[in-house]
């Protein structure tokens, strides 16, 4: 048998409409025992009160659309997990795995706020472009020089390979952040609003923002 699955379906039954509403009238039939209405029987009202809410109670609703936010976001994160799977340290630098990484992150949690990410097509563009073009071109062409060439200036004003790669992992980088601030700062105005519409709604609020 199945544990996970069998847990899952109690956490989510424990959460539905039915269970909140069974147990507040359960509640209320302890209520009722504590003033003596119930007797002897306080046991079956109780039970009975529960099952009463839980089989009157509206079921929830169930949603099994996937916006196209949602689809886009898990192809762009899918994509970017396979690019991250081929930059091992056998192949790269620490310093380039490094930085790969936490422009990763970045990306990551872009692509956590789908909505906002796919409502932007600009924003849009450079992220989808950053996995799968951007970045893929960089590393690639890093990754097909020889490793001590890659490492040697040609120049004393030329960068080498190295040099260069990590440069354009640092633009990618501050264009992705700004991309991710953006984001942020809609998170941060629905706060706002959401402040003022509490204010607006009750009055005097300490969620002046």
């Amino acid at each position: 048998m199945d544990t996970s699955s069998t847990s899952g379906r109690v956490l989510a039954y424990a959460a539905s409409t039915r269970n909140i509403v069974g147990c507040a009238l359960a509640l209320a039939g302890v209520v009722l025992v504590f003033f003596g209405v119930a007797g002897a029987f306080w046991p079956i009202v109780v039970a009975g009160l529960y099952g009463v809410g839980a089989l009157l109670a509206p079921a929830d609703r169930v949603s099994l659309t996937i916006s196209h936010a949602e689809v886009e976001s898990r192809r762009l994160r899918a994509d970017l997990e396979t690019l991250l799977a081929k930059v091992d340290r056998n192949r790269f630098p620490e310093d380039v795995v490094a930085k790969v990484d936490a422009l990763a992150e970045v990306v990551r949690d872009i692509l956590r706020r789908a909505d906002a990410l796919t409502s932007s097509p600009d924003h849009l563009h450079i992220v989808s472009q950053t996995i799968r073009d951007y970045l893929p071109s960089s590393l690639e062409t890093y990754a097909n020089l020889p490793r001590s060439y890659a490492l040697t200036r040609r120049g004393e004003r030329q960068r080498s390979a190295h040099e260069e790669l990590l440069a354009q992992l640092d633009l990618l980088d501050t264009q992705l952040r700004k991309v991710a601030e953006s984001v942020y700062r809609g998170d941060e105005q629905a706060l706002r609003d959401q402040g003022r519409f509490l204010q607006d709604r009750f009055g005097g609020s300490g969620l002046d923002l």
